[in-house]
């Protein structure tokens, strides 16, 4: 099986990314799902507080690939030769992935914190603060996710994509890399 791994910086477009993966009928699994179904089973709202605690409770139970063996046992009931995994938070975590499969590759999603700071703010997602200072609160999620080692997860990633353009740009930047894989892996 073959994984393909989005990685970026809240707002940064990785849902975007997954979004073309599975309109390629590409199997994709979100490593948040999993903190979400958590903060579920134990009756909390998904807010950015309640799962920003249930993702570091499971990493200090489970360990640091709690979330992403929880996200890796979901692909064991899939048939497909490459997956998408969207949402990875650490190199522990890409390490993890690498020893999964005989091939991964991660892509950053980035875009500058101005824009992503705009997108968030209109996205109008449960898990993003809708707060007064929203920089304040975006500071606090990014500060959280960089200590669970994103900084180096990003800085790991095999290609970068610059989402700075148009939504329909990103789309055409990210089909094109998994067209790119599709084809190695028919050859």
């Amino acid at each position: 099986m073959k994984i393909v791994g989005f990685v970026g910086m809240p707002g940064s477009g990785k849902s975007v990314a997954a979004d073309v993966a599975r309109d390629m009928n590409i199997p994709v699994f979100v490593m948040g799902d999993v903190i979400r179904e958590e903060a579920a089973q134990r009756g909390l709202d998904p807010t950015d507080k309640n799962l920003g605690q249930v993702g570091q409770q499971l990493r200090e139970k489970e360990g640091s690939c709690a979330v992403a063996d929880r996200c890796m046992q979901k692909t064991n009931s899939c048939s497909s030769d490459l997956v998408v995994i969207e949402g990875i938070r650490s190199k522990v975590e890409v390490d993890f992935f690498k020893g999964c499969c005989g091939d991964f590759r991660l892509i950053e999603i980035w875009v500058p914190n101005e824009l992503r700071l705009k997108r968030i703010a209109s996205r109008g997602r449960s898990d993003d603060a809708n707060e007064d200072h929203l920089d304040e609160a975006v500071f606090k999620r990014d500060s959280r996710e960089l200590g669970w080692g994103m900084g180096e997860a990003i800085r790991s990633a095999d290609v970068r994509i610059e989402n700075v353009g148009t939504m329909e740009e990103l789309k055409e930047k990210v089909r094109a890399f998994l067209e790119g894989i599709q084809t190695k892996e028919t050859s």
